[in-house]
């Protein structure tokens, strides 16, 4: 049908509301609104808020990517008529497009100045660039002069000059980025048109959607029977260790619930709604491969935690763990929407639980608690890699009080032996208790 025609025959029904209902709309889409640009907000704010109490370069640095994620939809607002992949990259993007109209705004700015205003401004810059230009001369041509001048001209290191001036462009692009969408917002997903009509019928997605159930559940049985085995029975079946065991079926584990999502996702979009029967039978299969799927993460989780406790904890072993509860979070949000079969508030529920688990990481202390754990075996008889603990951050440094002498104090003078002198703008609590 012609989207014209569609608004068209809206527009009549949207008349018809009563005025005081049609406030009432727009007072809650405002409240709404409002409350999502907090909530984003609050996130971008807690995000950049870690730099200052871990002192996890890499932990900072996956705050500040996420904290550029929430800032843009803090930006966008409500979803966009592009959908969420455009709202988390609109900040970005509005900053290369916002340079014209910057540009178009100075100079209506400067055209409305008087001639006057226009020949001190001329004059101040004109004036600055001398003095820039001409006082290094000045100093390397006499000693004494130079003398006079190291009070009043402070050190400069070029490697620094550039950084702040990467700095200041990229602030200040993400800045006029943010103006630019603000004053211009895109539309909104509720002023777009009807979405297009779902094609599968039930049979075309309800065939691999069983296949998959029944998969999934003869794959569940298995992992009971080898969970009750106990290492003796996969000894027997696998000719593995139980760690081994654990460790072969992790990653393989792992792929399979993202791609069963994607699935899931892809069946919530696409199948038919249109009788009762169908949407029956979608949540029946939906919910039941989602169960399973809840499964078969749990069961990938009890192999990453017998893996690390037999060979030890690691950056990357706690992220992908991380990553991984982080998933079975999500299955409980595909979950919450097949039942209700809403699927709208989806994408950026995804995207706040993923920033919420990286601010509860970010609790946490994972390079303290990697250490902690470490010593933890350490104390039962394990292996104990120092030479690893010295390449973390002086977040770890509580963790190493537990350490007997000298071991402490050697791990201890290697991390502190990284450190570099923190100026204000770059002050760390972690790094500033370590250097005292």
């Amino acid at each position: 049908m012609d989207s014209r025609i569609v608004g068209a025959k809206s527009e009549p029904a949207d008349a018809a509301k009563p005025e005081s209902t049609q406030l009432e709309s727009a007072i809650r889409r405002g409240l709404s609104e409002n409350g999502a640009r907090n909530f984003w907000t609050g996130m971008l704010l807690a995000l950049l808020a870690v730099g200052t109490f871990r002192a996890a370069g890499w932990l900072f640095t996956l705050c500040v990517v996420a904290a550029c994620v929430a800032g843009s939809l803090a930006v966008v607002g409500r979803r966009s008529v592009h959908g969420v992949l455009y709202d988390v990259i609109a900040w970005p993007l509005a900053s290369l497009s916002s340079v014209p109209w910057v540009y178009a705004g100075a100079k209506q700015m400067r055209g409305s100045k008087s001639r006057r205003e226009q020949g001190v401004v001329l004059s101040v810059v004109v004036t600055v660039a001398l003095l820039a230009v001409f006082i290094p001369l000045l100093g390397g041509a006499d000693a004494t002069f130079a003398k006079l001048l190291e009070p009043l001209t402070p050190e400069i290191a070029t490697d620094r000059v550039v950084q702040k001036i990467v700095l200041f462009v990229v602030v200040g692009l993400a800045a006029v980025g943010a103006l630019y969408v603000l004053a211009g917002p895109p539309q909104p997903a509720t002023e777009s048109t009807n979405e297009p009509v779902r094609t599968l019928r039930r049979l075309e997605w309800a065939l691999p959607v069983s296949a998959l159930t029944v998969l999934f559940a003869v794959f569940v049985g298995a992992q009971f029977v080898a969970l009750f085995g106990g290492d003796d029975y996969v000894q027997r079946t696998a000719g593995l260790t139980y760690a081994e065991y654990a460790r072969t079926g992790f990653w393989q584990l792992s792929l399979v619930t993202i791609l069963t999502l994607a699935v899931i996702l892809v069946v919530l979009r696409w199948a038919g709604q249109e009788s009762a029967a169908d949407r029956l039978w979608l949540r029946v299969l939906l919910s039941a491969v989602s169960v399973l799927s809840l499964v078969i993460v749990a069961s990938a989780l009890g192999r990453m935690w017998t893996y690390q406790q037999a060979y030890g904890f690691t950056l990357l072993r706690l992220l992908v763990e991380v990553c991984e509860l982080w998933l079975g979070l999500v299955y409980l949000l595909v979950l919450a929407a097949v039942f209700s079969l809403r699927r709208m508030w989806l994408p950026r529920a995804v995207i706040g639980t993923a920033m919420a688990t990286l601010l509860a990481l970010a609790v946490l202390n994972p390079e303290r608690l990697i250490a902690d754990q470490n010593i933890s075996r350490w104390e039962n008889g394990k292996p104990l890699d120092t030479s690893y603990l010295s390449e973390l951050s002086t977040d770890i440094l509580p963790a190493i009080d537990r350490l007997p002498e000298p071991m402490r104090s050697q791990v201890r003078e290697r991390v502190r032996a990284q450190l570099d002198d923190d100026t204000w703008q770059s002050w760390n609590l972690s790094r500033s208790d370590a250097a005292r």
